[in-house]
């Protein structure tokens, strides 16, 4: 099984460089569900590789041009005191309450990456969000990263692309620099109510890594349209998959089930044009001026 976990931590660095996130949502079900890991063991062995993984990522985002330093350094800044300080409060937690709330949030993310809104392509990369709303949502996001275990990357991807509008492709190598900086200040709350297998969690840094650097080759070529919608099913499906290992196997059938049927109507509503669902599924600001 740990050479399964090893195989398989080189899709986790492949969606840590192509989408800016999603590491930690597969890290952590990897190491509970297939190395066999219990809940908080996991979560900390999940923020030492998506820490590593993500640092290695962003330096290719940022030779590309990709990362939006004075966000990613203030974000990643203010992020890292509330990622230290969930980190203390998960010793009053349980662990499985743990990954519950991880899953519920990763929901609410996908929905809000699927609705998205429609210049998110064409914004100027070059954009700059005030320093307060930066702060804000650095501690927000900080406090659940630490909480849960996440890196981070479902939850700042779309915090810089829906509400701080920056270009995708700019969101995701600036969420990199976050999401190592959150993970590590994670990681060292932890620490301070468990210990990790470090030598399991070395040779699945490793692995990711390698990912990583195939993911960030790839990640310019890639439209910024799809690259969200991907993402937001893909969390979908993987919040799925922890709701029914955690409550029961039927929540989690029915709710790739549910997932598998909404992707399958979306995308054949984007084929029609007096598609009903249109309403629904346009981003916010479109819906207004269709109204």
């Amino acid at each position: 099984m740990i050479a399964l976990t090893v195989v398989l931590a080189v899709f986790v660095g492949v969606s840590l460089g192509l989408l800016g996130g999603g590491g930690s949502i597969l890290t952590v079900p990897l190491l509970a569900y297939v190395a066999g890991m219990d809940a908080k063991h996991a979560i900390a062995a999940s923020l030492l590789v998506v820490g590593a993984t993500s640092a290695v990522g962003a330096v290719s985002h940022a030779r590309a041009g990709r990362v939006q330093w004075r966000t990613a350094v203030l974000f990643g800044a203010t992020s890292m005191v509330g990622a230290f300080a969930g980190g203390h409060l998960t010793k009053y937690i349980p662990g499985s309450a743990l990954l519950i709330a991880f899953a519920v949030i990763m929901i609410a993310t996908a929905v809000a990456m699927l609705r998205g809104r429609r210049n998110l392509a064409v914004t100027d990369p070059s954009h700059k969000l005030p320093v307060l709303k930066i702060v804000a949502m650095g501690l927000a996001l900080g406090l659940v990263t630490g909480t849960v275990g996440a890196g981070g990357g479902f939850l700042v991807v779309p915090a810089l692309a829906l509400l701080g509008g920056l270009a995708m492709p700019v969101a995701v190598g600036t969420s990199l620099v976050v999401i190592a900086m959150n993970s590590f200040a994670g990681l060292a709350g932890y620490l301070s109510v468990v210990q990790i297998d470090w030598a399991v969690a070395g040779m699945v840094t490793a692995a990711a890594i390698v990912g990583a650097l195939i993911g960030a080759r790839f990640a310019g070529m890639a439209n910024p349209e799809m690259l969200r919608k991907s993402f937001g099913w893909f969390v979908l499906v993987m919040a799925s998959v922890i709701l029914g290992e955690e409550i029961d196997p039927v929540l989690g059938y029915v709710g790739a089930a549910l997932t598998a049927l909404a992707a399958g109507m979306t995308f054949a509503c984007s084929r029609i044009a007096a598609c009903p669902l249109r309403r629904v599924t346009a981003p916010p600001a479109a819906t207004a001026r269709a109204a």
